[in-house]
């Protein structure tokens, strides 16, 4: 009998991370080959995760709410014999007199065939240890991988004796962030590899010579986070401090990075909507659009999509490295959405090829799979242009900050009775306003303002979502 461990495993494209929501299993349950066994946050993201072979759970390595690097072991699970297809590696049972032979492990993208530790990096709360003993078993030890040549990746620096540093994805970006050469870093990690605090060793070491000493480099790690997190203890009573992960942490990032690349222009204009309210009243009586969710923010949607037909220079991207604008001839419409777990944009792939009642599945299909948490990574990827509804919590306005890679982003006011001149007499009519922020290295004053007027044309009088279409 051996023991089988199931590592994290990259859910999506470059993520390096992903928090445990939930677990489906304990310690002694059978599962089969595709069982959910839990459920991860990534990024912006729950997943499920289904196990990749059959046997009874013998640990699960970490606790509900923990963050784990991919790469790490999560759970390992006892099986009758050896099977060779799978993101995962084999150990010799405890009990076992001799080790398993080595086979050959499968490589997940990112991080190739060397063997990393399971122990928990030091800003995490409940080491891996700690978990295995309160599920009633003893931590799995990984047994020693079989001399082989690694996978090659071009991208890492080879060390002086020709031989590949072993560090986790997570730690090599952190390397190459600080511009720190990981073949010159000493590693003090389990079978020599290098851990982050080698990594912030070595930068320190860069800055204050006098640091670099390897006696010195605990003290310089580990100082900074016991000063962070002594206020949390003494004014628990007068304050709260939430960790920021997850949705908060890609979004904060996300909304920074846009604000300080990106140069923004947001322009506004207030209008009539009232034949557009009234079109929707018509088209929810319409046997033909029977069961569909008809509402405005879906002629809105349509309006922006026929303004972009009529203003395609709007639609593009910047590519900073080639310093070239990039004419999108597609568009991926991104809806800003309120989850649970923060606010995440999905985009509807190719809106612009929809009909309205295509579009208005889509967007139910994109809303409910957001409540539900359910988003893909690649639902929220290569996204052209954004609308943002903070009319639904009666908001007039505001000046929404670009989704990163996006030309523009529509903020759609709350429409509200007001009153306004209409054939020459002041009447009650529904008013709103829309705000476009836009990138003006991609978009400059004149094409900004037409593609507004543009959308609120339609609006205005949606006959024009026949005529300009």
């Amino acid at each position: 009998m051996t023991i089988r461990e199931f590592k994290m495993p990259d859910v999506g494209e470059g993520l390096t991370e992903a928090e445990i929501l939930k677990w489906y299993v304990q310690p002694g349950d059978t599962v089969t080959d595709g069982q959910v066994v839990c459920e991860v946050e990534t990024a912006k993201a729950a997943v499920e995760l289904p196990i990749p072979f059959d046997g009874v759970v013998h640990a699960l390595l970490f606790e509900e709410g923990t963050t784990v690097d991919v790469g790490q072991v999560i759970i390992s699970v006892r099986t009758g014999e050896a099977e060779a297809a799978a993101p995962v590696q084999e150990v010799a049972a405890p009990a076992a007199a001799e080790p398993a032979p080595a086979a050959r492990q499968p490589v997940l993208v990112g991080y190739g065939v060397s063997e990393s530790s399971t122990k928990r990096r030091p800003r995490k709360a409940a080491p891996a240890p700690a978990v295995a003993a309160q599920n009633g078993t003893a931590a799995p030890v990984a047994a020693p991988a079989a001399p082989a040549a690694p996978a090659p990746l071009p991208a890492v620096p080879a060390q002086p004796g020709g031989e590949r540093p072993l560090a986790k994805p997570p730690v090599r970006k952190l390397a190459k962030d600080l511009g720190i050469d990981l073949a010159s870093v000493v590693p003090t990690g389990d079978g020599g590899v290098v851990t982050r605090e080698d990594v912030h060793a070595a930068a320190t070491a860069a800055i204050t010579p006098q640091a670099a000493a390897p006696a010195a480099a605990p003290a310089a790690v580990t100082a900074p986070v016991a000063v962070a997190a002594a206020p949390a203890a003494d004014a628990s009573a007068r304050e709260t401090r939430i960790p920021v992960k997850g949705v908060r942490k890609v979004t904060a990032q996300a909304m920074v990075g846009s604000a300080f690349t990106a140069p923004h222009v947001t322009e506004f204009i207030t209008f009539d909507v009232t034949r557009t309210m009234k079109l929707v009243q018509e088209l929810k009586a319409d046997p033909d659009l029977a069961g569909l969710r008809i509402n405005p923010l879906l002629l809105i949607a349509k309006a922006v999509l026929v303004a972009i037909r009529r203003n395609p220079d709007v639609n593009a991207s910047w590519d900073e490295a080639a310093q070239e604008i990039v004419l999108k001839h597609y568009v991926n419409l991104g809806i800003a959405a309120a989850t649970p777990r923060g606010l995440i944009v999905p985009n509807i792939k190719d809106a612009h090829a929809k009909t309205l009642g295509e579009l208005s599945e889509s967007l139910s299909s994109l809303v409910a799979t957001a409540r539900d948490g359910k988003t893909s990574p690649a639902d929220m990827q290569n996204g052209t242009i954004t609308i943002t509804n903070v009319g639904v919590f009666g908001v007039d306005t505001g000046t929404p900050i670009l989704n990163p890679g996006e030309s523009a982003i529509l903020a759609v006011g709350a429409i509200k009775l007001q009153p306004w001149v209409h054939k020459g007499k002041v009447k009650p009519r529904q008013v709103t306003t829309l705000a476009l922020s836009f990138d003006h290295r991609l978009i400059d004053g004149e094409l900004g303002s037409r593609f507004l007027a543009d959308i609120a044309a339609v609006l205005e009088h949606p006959r024009r979502l026949v005529t300009w279409s």
